[in-house]
């Protein structure tokens, strides 16, 4: 394995919100599609849990069905197969662990900062 290190700014990978207990992040495909790109939003609620959510652009296998089929599946299963594909070098992959990591415990800190002042000025 190369020698990967924690890039900041980190390749690939661009924060673009922080609202302490909430960041959102865009994590770049490499093929330039912004299309492939994920959004991952990692927030702590007010119970101590901590979610990471992913949103990206997915794809279906519709052209190797009929519309009739598609649908007919649909109704039967209550959900279509989809899929979606993110693309990186090793030194984005390991700049998207480590930046999951860090997210998770700043906004596991912001809160319990959060909780300790609640309790402070009550």
């Amino acid at each position: 394995m190369t020698d990967l290190r924690i890039q900041v700014p980190a390749e690939g990978i661009m924060q673009t919100n922080d609202w302490g207990k909430s960041k959102v992040y865009r994590v770049a495909c490499e093929c330039g599609a912004s299309e492939h790109d994920h959004h991952v939003w990692v927030e702590a609620d007010d119970h101590g849990e901590v979610s990471v959510t992913v949103y990206t652009t997915v794809r279906s296998n519709w052209w190797s069905k009929t519309r009739w089929h598609a649908i007919w599946t649909l109704l039967t299963k209550g959900y279509v197969d989809t899929e979606s594909t993110l693309v990186m070098r090793k030194q984005q992959a390991f700049n998207y662990a480590h930046t999951l990591l860090s997210a998770v415990e700043d906004v596991e800190t912001f809160r319990k900062e959060q909780d300790a002042e609640r309790q402070t000025t009550n």
